[in-house]
């Protein structure tokens, strides 16, 4: 029997995502650049599971294409980025698909939310890919971030700031070893702010799992266990 990529074996076998690293990354539009002053880009990073990070960055300097390479949308950069001891260039769609589903989570800054269709929609088309969470939890995460009355709303018809909150309840509907959140908390007061700081701390606490944001200017209060500079 013919055996099978190594790759997809070492998926298999793990049960945990526990490290994330990039060694010598950078995007490819910024590889003709004569000096790269960055905490992360051209340098060897690690993300470790259990563990919060912020990536403090000004607007195009990459922080986006960051999220989408690790996601595996993208591919044009340099470099080597590594799920454990997996290049991410090796793995396969259907590796990809496993790792969304059970390793990776998401919270992109354009949200990729489906605008015709409910909040509540939206949430429930991700968790009936998962079965996270039971119904009941997933209305609680609502009221707990002040849309308990938008559940039923067209997220084409809610302002941005409650769609950002709509979108970090889809992003809780999985198991996650790694919890990726471009920009959360642009367009959101301090109080909601403060709320998904709570929701997100108790949730990454109970699953064991690393948390990355990245932001400009405005940031989600975490106990970080070390700041970047993008």
């Amino acid at each position: 029997m013919a055996e099978e990529p190594l790759a997809e074996k070492i998926i298999k076998i793990k049960p945990f995502m526990n490290l994330i690293t990039l060694q010598n990354a950078l995007p490819e539009i910024f590889a003709g650049k004569d000096y790269i002053d960055s905490d992360v880009w051209h340098k060897d990073v690690k993300f470790e599971r259990g563990h919060f990070y912020l990536i403090e960055a000004a607007s195009g300097t990459g922080k986006s294409s960051l999220c989408s390479y690790v996601y595996g949308y993208r591919n044009d950069y340099q470099g080597i980025i590594c799920f454990d001891d997996n290049n991410i260039r090796n793995l396969d769609v259907k590796q990809w698909v496993e790792l969304r589903k059970r390793s990776l989570s998401m919270l992109f800054q354009d949200l990729r939310l489906f605008t015709e269709l409910t909040a509540m929609e939206n949430v429930l088309l991700k968790n009936s890919l998962t079965g996270f969470k039971k119904k009941k939890d997933i209305k609680d995460l609502f009221y707990e971030l002040g849309i308990g009355d938008k559940m039923d709303v067209e997220v084409g018809k809610m302002s941005f700031g409650q769609q950002q909150r709509v979108a970090l309840i889809r992003a809780l509907c999985q198991p996650f070893d790694f919890l990726f959140l471009d920009e959360p908390v642009s367009h959101l007061d301090e109080v909601n702010s403060k709320n998904m700081a709570r929701i997100i701390t108790d949730e990454a606490s109970r699953q064991g799992a690393g948390v990355v944001v990245t932001s400009i200017g405005k940031h989600l209060e975490l106990d970080y266990t070390k700041k970047m500079m993008l």
